[in-house]
């Protein structure tokens, strides 16, 4: 005896943006990409000012792109989606963190001979 196949309302899955929000998302993704490489191939900006002003720029393109892809905001229940992608960004930082820890100590910890040579110390 066969079945008939499941259909999935695609109503239930959850948001979807309109094209016209799609390309809006791309465009404004696209203008800060190309804002970041601006300030970094034409020296807009030295040292950390230049780091600042990119990291500015990434986290903007981040709300873009979590606001026009990923729907943030936009579901029935936000509360629960909130709520995971907080966790999601805390697992993040707690990796990122501890990435920059464990190669600092071993930094730290190695041996004087066992470093790389510099420049000016060949």
């Amino acid at each position: 005896m066969r079945h008939p196949p499941e259909t999935i309302d695609l109503n239930k899955i959850g948001p979807h943006g309109t094209l016209k929000d799609y390309i809006f998302g791309f465009v404004l993704s696209l203008l800060l990409t190309l804002t970041a490489f601006y300030l970094a191939s034409e020296h807009v900006f030295e040292g950390w000012n230049l780091v600042l002003a990119i990291i500015g720029l990434a986290v903007v393109q981040f709300i873009v792109q979590m606001i026009f892809f990923f729907h943030i905001g936009k579901e029935a229940s936000p509360q629960w989606n909130l709520y995971s992608f907080l966790f999601m960004l805390l697992i993040m930082f707690i990796l990122v963190i501890g990435t920059f820890w464990i190669m600092y100590h071993l930094n730290y910890n190695m041996d004087e001979n066992m470093k790389m040579p510099t420049q000016e110390g060949k």
